[in-house]
């Protein structure tokens, strides 16, 4: 019993670092979204930080600046779930689909 549980314990330790440097490099992970035909483009990383915003002048009316809100928003929900699913997906790599509340 004590050889299992000293097996577990090494593979939980195993899987921890692992998952610490997969955690460092999904910080530096960027993926690059956009919204309205390429309007508006955002780079975000794997933190979900918002890296880079870039709007064409084209997008840019002042008397409907309705439109270009919603698609900035768009923009930004699209990168936040994306960069999501990549560290959802990486991580379920290392922890073999195991759910481990508060990782990411």
């Amino acid at each position: 019993m004590a050889k299992n549980m000293n097996n577990l314990m090494k593979q939980a330790q195993v899987m921890q670092q692992k998952m610490a440097t997969l955690q460092k490099e999904l910080e530096a992970r960027e993926i690059e979204t956009s919204a309205g035909g390429g309007m508006v483009k955002i780079k975000i990383n794997g933190k979900q930080e918002v890296l880079e915003l870039k709007l064409d002048p084209e997008c840019v009316d002042p008397s409907d600046v309705e439109s270009l809100e919603e698609l900035i928003l768009t923009a930004v929900n699209q990168s936040v779930k994306e960069s999501q699913d990549m560290v959802s997906n990486a991580m379920s790599k290392v922890t073999g689909g195991l759910s481990i509340p508060g990782l990411f």
